[in-house]
């Protein structure tokens, strides 16, 4: 049982390192995009497959967070995942991605905004699911995620100013 259990974290950590890995290799290409000023057919193909790559690498958290729940109710862990902040952490950043992605998909929030929320919320995923954030509580971690947001808005805003072709 206690390889499954390793197993299903590994899954975890991996589900999350490439949801960072697509989301950064996205900022990038639609920053490349920008330097002719419009997106080709070629340029949104490539965009599609690392869409593709972000809901692989959501199943895969999601799955493999879903499977670490049942096993700690089956091996009668104390206490239960539900009951840990850092399960509310997860759960809520994961919804909080797909709720943004599908919002964005369809035009309903702005482009900058919409990616830099799934952008922190990737990586606070990935700093979460390494074990490389601090116990807090879920308040501290919400306080966290919206400066957090607030900062890499600013920086991806500045990294598309800089690279649109009228600011060369």
């Amino acid at each position: 049982m206690n390889e499954f259990v390793s197993f299903l974290v590994f899954c975890q950590m991996v589900g999350a390192l490439v949801g960072v890995f697509t989301a950064v290799w996205g900022e990038f290409a639609y920053i490349r995009s920008l330097g002719d000023g419009a997106i080709d057919e070629a340029e949104r193909a490539h965009l599609d497959s690392i869409a593709k790559g972000l809901r692989f690498g959501m199943l895969t958290l999601l799955l493999s967070s879903f499977g670490l729940v049942v096993m700690s109710y089956l091996l009668q862990a104390d206490p239960q995942p539900a009951l840990s902040p850092g399960y509310w952490i997860i759960v809520t950043l994961a919804l909080l991605i797909i709720g943004v992605s599908s919002a964005l998909s369809r035009k309903r929030i702005s482009f900058a905004f919409g990616s830099a929320i799934i952008f922190t919320g990737w990586w606070f995923l990935a700093y979460l699911a390494l074990g490389w954030v601090p116990v807090i509580s879920f308040g501290a971690a919400i306080a966290f995620y919206v400066v957090a947001t607030g900062v890499l808005y600013a920086v991806l805003e500045y990294a598309r100013l800089i690279s649109r072709p009228s600011a060369q």
